[in-house]
């Protein structure tokens, strides 16, 4: 798995149209706090319970079509580690070129434990949106 920060994610997707961009938030964080324009939602895991999507890697499969093994995929999550897990199963289940968003959406925490002031998609300006 390649890692690329925000804004190398953003260069990389707009220069590779066949890049499919996921999501794998919670839905409420998706619908809620916003999500990248473009980004498709498949949950990594989810509430109430927060187990593991055990349908993660067939849904992603069924969004990228018959070239799911070579199609690159770009994962985001809030701050990077979801995203990662979720790549790596991915990995497992086959596919080739996966690359996960190094901060996430929302970035790590500050001192005062707050997202959107270090880094993150969101923190450098990228096109996001909120339902």
């Amino acid at each position: 798995m390649e890692h690329l920060d925000p804004k190398h994610a953003s260069e990389f997707l707009n220069k590779d149209s066949n890049a499919l961009f996921i999501d794998c938030r919670s839905e409420m964080e998706y619908l809620f706090v916003g999500h990248p324009i473009g980004a498709l939602h498949v949950a990594w895991n989810d509430g109430p319970d927060w187990e593991v999507n055990p349908h993660f890697c067939g849904q992603v499969k069924k969004l990228a079509g018959t070239n799911h093994t070579t199609r690159p995929i770009v994962l985001i999550c809030r701050s990077g580690n979801r995203s990662q897990e979720a790549g790596e199963a991915l990995e497992r289940a086959g596919f080739t070129r996966v690359y996960n968003v190094l901060h996430g959406f929302e970035g790590e925490l500050n001192d005062h434990h707050r997202r959107n002031s270090l880094a993150g998609w969101r923190f450098e300006g990228l096109p996001w949106e909120q339902c």
